[in-house]
């Protein structure tokens, strides 16, 4: 069977699964020059994947034009485009019907394992050694070699730092010292560190007069708190809220680091070539999350002496009562000892 010439790659949500495909389609293009990629995600999505040469942009309107049977006009869209394989990266129910119409009109098709089951039984280790299980880039990775293009992950190319808008320049200003990103939100509170505890980490960056911190969330209630949070301390500044998305992936290219809970933003910075400090709480590395090419000094994890059950879900939306504070046994002294040893 002919390799194919143009792949369908469908990843609709989410943020961090998604932003997590970028530096995989990289190294494909990378790899294999003269492979087309046709993107389907959901189009907030769309400006991820603006810079890498090759990749087309595909619309995913699930809940609008392209529900239910909407889903059938959508591949139909993707085979009009000439596409002759698909690679799904999502293996949910919608990703999977567009792939079994497609597949019956005799495209190539290949599907992530999530690895569900040993996902499953590290979150029931009970406090017994747990290892490393395949990372998500590399299952992504592994749907590509289904298609036959084996990809190497281990020597990613750097990222350049994107222009600063004028628009952004004017928002955060102009500055020479270095520049701390920091994502203190999560979708879970088991996922997220105290607030109290990270604004110790913000009041002793600002007391060092040496860096300007930049603070990133989304949705009215953090929105909120991290505008008073920024109030409070001369070198720091809120964009939550103030960027369009493109501005933000702009700002985030320029960072020195990004400090970020087991979540979307981390995920982002990685992608970019900018070190990552992840704060793990009642999610763990070993399962397969990581920010792409960082280092395991980088991953900041709770105590699992103390709290044992961790993971107590690969998501973060499962916990026992008091492993919400399982984020308190990683102190404001370390993170800041972490982020200072990367800037």
């Amino acid at each position: 069977m002919a390799l194919p010439k143009h792949i369908l790659v469908i990843r609709l949500s989410a943020m961090g699964d998604v932003a997590m495909t970028i530096p995989v389609l990289r190294i494909f293009t990378q790899t294999y020059p003269n492979v087309k990629i046709t993107v389907l995600s959901r189009v907030f999505f769309k400006p991820l994947f603006d810079d890498i040469p090759n990749v087309n942009f595909l619309e995913a309107d699930v809940y609008g034009e392209h529900k239910g049977f909407g889903l059938l006009k959508l591949a139909n869209e993707a085979k009009e485009l000439g596409i002759d394989a698909v690679a799904d990266l999502h293996n949910v129910i919608r990703s999977k019907a567009i792939t079994a119409y497609l597949k019956m009109t005799g495209l190539q098709t290949a599907t992530i394992d999530k690895g569900r089951a040993e996902k499953k039984e590290i979150t029931q280790a009970k406090g017994a050694a747990i290892s490393p299980l395949k990372t998500t880039h590399q299952r992504y990775a592994d749907v590509f070699n289904g298609l036959g293009f084996p990809l190497e992950l281990k020597n990613p190319s750097s990222q350049v730092r994107k222009q600063l808008t004028p628009r952004l320049l004017s928002l955060i200003g102009k500055h020479s010292q270095k520049a701390i990103g920091i994502a203190p939100f999560a979708a879970f509170e088991g996922k997220m560190y105290p607030i109290d505890l990270m604004q110790e980490v913000i009041a002793q960056l600002d007391a060092l007069g040496k860096y300007r911190v930049f603070l990133f969330g989304g949705g009215k209630e953090e929105i909120q708190q991290l505008s008073e949070m920024a109030l409070q301390y001369t070198s720091v500044a809120n964009v939550a809220g103030q960027l369009t998305f493109d501005d933000e992936l702009a700002l985030i290219s320029n960072l020195d680091v990004m400090l970020s809970m087991d979540s979307g933003n981390g995920h982002l910075a990685a992608m970019c070539g900018i070190p990552v400090v992840t704060l793990w709480g009642v999610t763990h590395p070993f399962a397969g999350f990581t920010p792409f090419n960082q280092p395991s000094e980088n991953q900041l994890t709770a105590d699992r002496a103390q709290y044992p059950l961790i993971p107590t879900s690969v998501y973060g939306n499962k916990f026992p009562e008091g492993y919400e504070k399982a984020m308190t046994t990683i102190t404001p002294k370390k993170v800041v000892e972490k982020l200072l040893e990367i800037v």
